[in-house]
């Protein structure tokens, strides 16, 4: 492949783009968690549960793409501040469901008003029409799609 080649530079731009803007909405998620008292990944957690109550590990695992380890971690840290209780499935019972307490749900919610990233970002997209949003969202997913044969 030859790295000097126009495709290769625009891959690259593409490339940088999409770093710089996945940095900045880290950064607005990141303010959202600390002013909570929680990490990214537990503020994440936090809201998959609430949008998926009796969510199991394995479940919050692939919504989230964290590993295991990862989300299993949070998940003891999340119930040892009472945000969470996990209850032994019926059917299975080495699968663990998890639902918020009244304070995890107090967090969430919390979280959700006050979703620094998703406000900026539509602020960010007021300057577009309707169908630029569309077309940016199409072009993601087939990007996504390619990138995923790529593997």
């Amino acid at each position: 492949m030859d790295c000097a080649g126009n495709k290769v530079k625009l891959a690259g731009e593409v490339v940088q783009s999409f770093m710089s803007v996945s940095k900045t909405l880290v950064k607005f998620t990141q303010q959202n968690a600390s002013s909570l008292g929680l990490s990214i990944q537990q503020m994440g957690i936090l809201n998959t549960i609430y949008a998926a109550p009796n969510i199991t590990l394995k479940e919050i695992t692939e919504k989230l793409q964290l590993p295991k380890s990862t989300v299993s971690s949070n998940v003891d840290d999340l119930f040892e501040a009472k945000l969470i209780e996990r209850k032994t499935g019926e059917d299975d019972r080495r699968e663990i469901n998890l639902k918020l307490t009244a304070a995890g749900e107090t967090l969430a919610k919390q979280s959700c008003q006050n979703a620094s990233s998703y406000k900026a970002m539509a602020a960010a997209l007021n300057d577009f029409s309707e169908e630029e949003i569309q077309q940016l969202l199409r072009l993601h997913k087939a990007l996504l799609s390619n990138l995923g044969k790529s593997l």
